[in-house]
């Protein structure tokens, strides 16, 4: 059993920004990071103060984590960005909300003595003497302080206050991973209440000093204990008076965290084959019943992840097809509301269709952000430009404007719909199988002539409305583009993502009334709904046995966990005459081992044996003077421990390289619980000065911090302790409704004891959480965890 702590985070706008730039705005973007380590940044959205992002992240983290800050930046091209302000959520603040935090929050000053991270390792011990004898402070070493030299180091010392008397350690040069093992001793009064102060500082030659943080300590809480040694993360000065709240502008944000003590696989079993096997046409329904609306979304993602890891999703989301099928009565609303069947197929369309999504979508979409073309169809829109060249300008009419849009629109539309039709058999076999089990439900259901075309607006309802034409209007939110579109881009995309929903609807009268304007491409889209419906056909012509065919092609073309440009680090000669250097390859990561080819279709040759990975950690800035380097550390044929060296491009895709590299080690033997984060030059560490080569390295790993990505693989026994959590909540309801059904039955509603079966799902049910709770309340897992760094009881 494990404790898993999970940030759940969407940035979803800003509003009332100051303007950063000479023209009066900005180019907003944020950076989120966990305990002054980034993990990700948005894309920055231009020439705006009340920027939207909408961005949804989940991170996996340590139950140790302290704080997630925000910070909203302003992106210049010649210069170091501007700070903004900054948004700060202690995990106190979000333990308060376990429904997480939701709203918005006002921009404050980012304030260079609160911007401390880092821990440092003290010893602390009472000796007998004279009167009250004497306090010992022994200053070891400190890991990951700020950087606050242009260098991307520090030049730390120590200051130790108490009882009126200051004493300092030395002076560690450009290192963020000093060590001193320097002690110094105090007179102990008694009575004395004073608070032993230790306060780390980064030496400066002609400026102030910068603070790095500290650490207040009871030295009452000592007496008992006589002697302590451990970690103390350092804690920044008390908040100094900020600008006025509101002057820098607001943050809208949902952030939730999640703690859940994940059992052994073989509890949740009964659970799972309750609700997947042996009676979800009783279970499911009562779920959707009490599910909130504001829950759906989650539960509906929770419980298609289950049964999906079973192999039965086409079988569950057949059984809310028909729950919905059975309560609908007009056929243009069949599908419309958010119900549990229509959370439940976007979601599944999102795990089990997302890469097909990018083989047909992902060209178009890239041409359109290439060409940059302004497009409009909408005369009250229509903006007139000058075309020409070489001083010869013409205003262009707006009769031209439109005719050249339509027919942009046209070209992507015909490439998009032709793309589509070719893309039968790359549909993965389960969504084929599902569409096939949906459109020949409601055909059953509405079968007459006048109800033709509705089996296939139910598809297309899914296919074009909830999955295709979200993706077109919002790329980067379906990991179709790096960045959010500009302004031109994003009307053109809006455009093409109304002419595919036209085209979903089956062109129908009402969907052409709305906005007449779109009537130039009504031959494309009339063409469209032919091959769409042609299409259509073709994907749901699929048996039972082609689809356990093609689920087994595909299970042995595996594909890799992650794919990409990376710079490999390269060092040439020897002594005085080396020289390094990074080299533009082509890296792929699979289940079994991290290769690298020269060009994406060149043959690969492989680096490193996933078996053999130990960690992979970032590497300090100042190692190479380049940001972004992540190192894999390995042991090679012979045993010897390696490493390489690769930097990413940014901040997200390092972050993203790194966690797709744990998870697939997660499991190895071996695995560091430290490294060095720099280099080891000449005959020494760059970020600890230490001379052993070999020897331990001077921070801890963060194998637990990760991302989590679309194409991860499914974690059956979380998804099972998810279900589980939501069932516990409305257990009570449950136990209502049981009490309900038995006396309509003449039944009685006594609970069976262990060894005894229950006569109905429902009491069965109610039985699995009982033990559940049981083996929860067993679990040593489910007690808080205890930090290494708080052996001492802190003052603020």
């Amino acid at each position: 059993m494990a404790k898993r702590s999970s940030l759940s985070i969407r940035i979803v706008e800003g509003k009332n920004l100051p303007a950063k730039d000479i023209n009066g705005s900005s180019d907003p973007y944020c950076i989120v990071k966990v305990d002054n380590e980034p993990i990700i940044r948005t894309a920055t959205v231009w020439k705006t103060l009340c920027p939207f992002w909408g961005e949804e992240y989940q991170v996996h983290l340590p139950p140790t984590f302290h704080a997630v800050a925000f910070y909203v930046m302003d992106e210049d091209a010649l210069s170091r960005d501007d700070v903004i302000g900054k948004v700060c959520l202690t995990k106190d603040t979000l333990a308060a909300h376990p429904k997480g935090f939701s709203g918005w929050a006002h921009l404050t000053e980012v304030d260079p003595d609160e911007e401390v991270q880092g821990e440092i390792h003290l010893r602390l011990e009472l000796v007998p003497g004279t009167r009250a004898g004497r306090l010992r402070c022994s200053v070891l070493e400190a890991r990951d302080l700020a950087p606050k030299d242009r260098n991307g180091a520090s030049d730390p010392f120590v200051r130790v206050r108490y009882n009126g008397r200051t004493q300092e350690t030395s002076i560690v040069k450009k290192s963020c991973y000093p060590r001193w093992n320097e002690t110094f001793e105090f007179e102990l009064e008694k009575g004395a209440t004073e608070a032993l102060c230790v306060e780390a500082w980064d030496w400066d030659l002609v400026s102030r000093n910068d603070f790095l943080g500290k650490v207040v300590v009871n030295v009452e809480s000592l007496w008992a204990a006589q002697q302590e040694e451990g970690w103390f993360q350092l804690q920044p000065h008390l908040s100094k008076r900020r600008r006025e709240e509101g002057n820098l502008g607001s943050l809208q944000l949902e952030v939730r965290l999640r703690d859940e003590t994940v059992l052994p696989s073989g509890c949740y079993q009964p659970l799972v084959q309750l609700l997947c096997r042996e009676g979800p046409a009783q279970l499911i329904p009562l779920i959707e019943e009490m599910t909130s609306t504001e829950c759906r979304q989650e539960v509906a993602t929770n419980l298609l992840k289950l049964f999906l890891g079973q192999g039965l999703a086409k079988g569950f989301l057949d059984l809310l097809f028909q729950l919905e099928l059975s309560r609908t009565s007009e056929a243009n609303t069949l599908f419309r509301s958010n119900s549990l069947a229509t959370k439940s197929m976007e979601s599944f369309l999102k795990v089990a269709g997302m890469r097909y999504l990018h083989s047909i979508l992902g060209p178009i979409i890239d041409r359109v952000f290439e060409e940059k073309k302004y497009v409009e169809l909408d005369p009250s829109k229509v903006e007139v430009k000058d075309v020409g060249c070489s001083g010869l300008h013409r205003p262009q009419t707006e009769a031209e404007v439109l005719q050249q849009s339509a027919q942009t629109l046209r070209a992507h539309l015909g490439a998009l719909l032709s793309a589509l039709c070719r893309s039968v058999r790359a549909c993965p076999a389960v969504v084929r199988a599902t569409f096939r089990q949906l459109f020949l439900r409601v055909r059953e259901r509405f079968p007459s002539a006048q109800h033709e075309n509705v089996p296939f607006i139910a598809v297309t309802s899914f296919l074009c409305l909830r999955f295709v034409s979200p993706a077109i209007m919002a790329p980067k939110l379906f990991h179709l583009r790096e960045r959010h579109a500009d302004a031109r881009t994003s009307r053109t995309l809006l455009l093409l993502a109304k002419a595919i929903q036209n085209v979903g609807n089956m062109d129908t009268p009402a969907s052409r009334a709305k906005e007449a304007w779109m009537e130039p491409l009504q031959p494309t889209v009339r063409q469209g709904v032919a091959q769409l419906k042609d299409f259509i056909t073709k994907l749901v012509d699929i048996e039972e046995k082609e689809e356990l065919d093609l689920q087994r092609a595909l299970s042995l073309q595996m594909p890799p966990v992650k794919e990409g440009p990376l710079f490999i680090h390269r060092t040439k000669g020897k002594g005085p005459l080396m020289s390094s250097s990074f080299k533009k390859l082509y890296f792929s990561l699979t289940t079994e081992a991290l290769s690298f080819a020269k060009t994406p279709s060149s043959k690969k040759s492989a680096l490193i044996k996933l078996a053999n990975i130990r960690a992979a950690e970032k590497v300090e800035e100042k190692s190479f003077g380049s940001s972004h380097v992540m190192q894999v550390i390995y042991t090679d044929d012979t045993g010897r421990p390696q490493t390489a060296y690769l930097q990413c491009k940014c901040v997200n895709e390092l972050n993203q390289w790194l966690s797709a590299l744990r998870k697939v080690s997660i499991n190895n033997t071996g695995l560091l619980g430290s490294y060095h984060p720099g280099v080891f030059r000449g005959d020494k560490w760059s970020c600890c000065h230490q001379k052993d080569k070999t020897g331990l390295g001077c921070d801890k790993t963060r194998s637990r911090v990760t991302l989590q990505e679309w194409n991860d693989p499914l974690d059956h026994d979380l998804e099972a302790q998810l279900i589980y959590r939501h069932l516990l909540g409305m257990e009570a309801a449950l136990r209502e409704k049981h009490r309900e059904l038995s006396a309509g039955t003449g039944a009685g509603s006594t609970l069976t004891g262990p060894g005894e079966a229950p006569e109905d799902p429902l009491a069965q049910l109610l039985q699995v959480l009982q033990d559940l709770r049981e083996a929860h309340s067993c679990s040593p897992a489910s007690s808080p965890p205890s930090e290494p760094n708080c052996l001492l009881e802190l003052q603020t």
